[in-house]
């Protein structure tokens, strides 16, 4: 389409056209500029002005509630300019959750609850919304509104969750209450409120967490059973640690790692890759040692622990593994070992102690002079009181330079009595 322009008058009137268009344009954004700018001062007379150029602009009069509601603390002043807001847009929930804590601290109990529920049905997936809206039903005293929307953000944001189920913990401290009532059934939201428990040293309800968990029949992280044995270690609670073990064999994928009337050492032959927690193997670095599961040299089975000396003194080559037992008991043990090149006083020997007590209950003779694979074991008698061994690799004496290479395989432990038994 052409507009024939050929006259000047209509040259003229087009030219007007354009410019009245262009200056209605050139105001408006004008306008929502300047009261963009102005939104962001946190200054009374700029924010007025702001919806004054904008009075269509739903956020504007949102701002200047806020303004009233958190800087100056007049919640009677902030609710008619949120209500301006919530009438130009009545579907942000943000604006409903505003209005609700002014509700609240005005003691407007009734608008309150109904603010909230009109925020939570303006945006119903929103897991923030949920948390915001959890807050203010409790501060309110509505404990089991409070409890269902931290729920839905337990359930539906990875990042709240821990918080989230804090919060519950203190609303409704009782674990089986929540367990029953309030927790989703599955195993993450589980596995995290174990470990809340945990650091809340709420021994019981853990327990009574890890009984649900158990009956989900659902894989979790081992880091969950590592942490809690460590706990159940640390408060010598060595029956509960020991079931813990064994229903990680399903809940975990530790079968393989589980100890048995064979062998009560677990992966004793270092078959497997080393756990570093639970009743796996354990290590940590130490100045001077290094270990390594080494394929080349074995007795067991396809590989064994070298640990190599560079010559610094040292008290324990950093390789341990925490045994449950039972107390007055005699114990059979018995490893294989294999030496290269070792120099200096004495030598590395295995040692079994009361893991509490420190109580030295047995200790092999030097592991050195070995270019072959030999044995070492010997009997042990637990204590009344011994119910977990440290089985540990010592320097003795210790903190004298040493220097070569050693392999062990083939670690066992059994009760005397099935040893006799079955010879």
């Amino acid at each position: 389409m052409q507009i024939e322009l050929h006259s000047p008058v209509r040259k003229i009137l087009f030219l007007g056209t354009c410019l009245s268009v262009a200056a209605i344009y050139l105001s408006f954004c004008t306008r929502e500029f300047l009261a963009a700018y102005l939104s962001q001062r946190p200054d009374l007379v700029r924010l007025t002005k702001a919806t004054s150029l904008q009075p269509a602009n739903a956020d504007y009069w949102h701002i200047l509630g806020r303004y009233y509601l958190f800087v100056t603390q007049e919640p009677a002043k902030a609710v008619p300019f949120l209500q301006s807001a919530i009438r130009l847009n009545p579907y942000s929930a943000n604006y409903w959750l505003d209005l609700a804590a002014a509700y609240q601290l005005l003691g407007k109990h009734d608008e309150h609850n109904s603010a909230i529920e009109k925020a939570i049905a303006a945006e119903p997936t929103s897991p923030e919304i949920a948390w915001q809206a959890a807050n203010l039903y409790w501060i309110e005293g509505k404990s089991n509104e409070a409890l269902h929307e931290f729920r839905f953000v337990a359930e539906n944001d990875a990042h709240l969750m821990a918080a989230a189920l804090e919060r519950c913990w203190r609303i409704r401290p009782d674990a089986s209450a929540l367990l029953d009532n309030v927790l989703p059934h599955r195993a993450d939201i589980y596995s995290a409120f174990l470990e809340f428990l945990l650091s809340r040293d709420e021994s019981a309800a853990a327990a009574a967490v890890w009984d649900r968990l158990t009956q989900l029949q659902t894989i979790i992280g081992t880091r969950y059973v590592f942490g809690y044995i460590h706990y159940l270690i640390d408060h010598r609670q060595i029956d509960q640690a020991r079931r813990v073990w064994r229903d990680a064999a399903n809940i975990a994928d530790l079968a393989a790692y589980q100890p048995s009337p064979a062998n009560l050492v677990v992966n004793g032959d270092f078959s497997m890759p080393v756990l570093n927690g639970g009743f796996d193997w354990l290590y940590q670095s130490t100045p001077g040692v290094t270990l390594a599961l080494d394929a080349t040299e074995s007795h067991s089975a396809q590989q064994s622990l070298s640990i190599v000396f560079d010559g610094t003194g040292l008290e324990d080559v950093g390789i341990r593994q925490l045994i449950p037992v039972e107390p007055h008991v005699d114990y059979e043990f018995a490893a294989y070992f294999k030496s290269e090149n070792m120099e200096g006083a004495g030598g590395p020997r295995f040692v079994l102690q009361d893991a509490f007590t420190g109580t030295n209950l047995w200790s092999s003779d030097e592991l050195k002079d070995a270019d072959f694979w030999k044995q070492v074991g010997g009997i042990l008698t637990t204590g009344p009181d011994t119910n977990l061994l440290i089985l540990r690799v010592a320097r003795v004496p210790p903190n004298n330079a040493i220097r070569g290479k050693l392999w062990i395989d083939g670690v066992r432990l059994i009760e005397k009595q099935l040893s006799a038994g079955g010879e």
